[in-house]
């Protein structure tokens, strides 16, 4: 009768271990779809692939230009802001290029090299530009990002999606795929080994 309530609980663990590793499968390859469809994109889509440095000519704030709220949208409420204009050197062409904060900086606004949060309070935005012109003033040579096939004659600052970033990103549900895969493998051998057993 002990021996009947062993095996049954043995096999509910099992089950359970199981259910476990399957569950944990299910969700990486989950994360796998996600990722693959929100950040990959983005990652294969820019051509800033290649790291240089640069050098910066000139960092001049012009007066307030407008922004739309967000692209393609019904509501075409806008915000102003000072207008941040960074010219660099390339290193790799000697080149005289604008310099953009990111890929998203150049799609929202081509003419200023930084574009403020619309929620930020306007005195904050002005203060935080003017910081990060006396800043790029004051460190004239930094790593930037430019593109080696010559599409894209301008540079930007840091990539919304650097490689790290996406190896970073592929890490968890690695990580859970492996253990999830894992469990199941132990779960397989357990039981291999209560069969074998009991045939013994």
């Amino acid at each position: 009768m002990l021996g009947k309530k062993l095996v049954t609980a043995q096999k509910r663990g099992e089950t359970r271990a199981l259910c476990l590793g399957l569950g944990m499968v299910a969700c990486s390859m989950m994360m796998y779809f996600f990722i693959g469809i929100t950040i990959v994109p983005f990652y294969t889509k820019s051509v800033w692939t290649a790291e240089t440095v640069c050098k910066v000519l000139k960092a001049n704030i012009k007066d307030k230009v407008f922004c739309p709220n967000s692209e393609g949208s019904e509501d075409e409420e806008i915000f102003p802001y000072p207008c941040l204009q960074v010219w660099v050197n390339l290193t790799a062409s000697g080149q005289e290029v604008m310099l953009y904060q990111t890929e998203d900086t150049l799609e929202r606004n081509p003419e200023c090299s930084y574009v403020p949060d619309k929620l930020e309070n306007s005195k904050e935005v002005k203060a935080r530009i003017e910081t990060i012109a006396s800043n790029f003033k004051k460190y004239q040579t930094f790593p930037c990002y430019y593109d080696p096939g010559g599409a894209q004659t301008n540079v930007i600052l840091s990539r919304l999606y650097p490689s790290k970033g996406l190896l970073f990103a592929f890490l968890w549900p690695t990580l859970m795929f492996t253990g999830g895969c894992l469990i199941i493998v132990l779960v397989k051998i357990s039981q291999y080994v209560s069969v074998l057993s009991a045939w013994q």
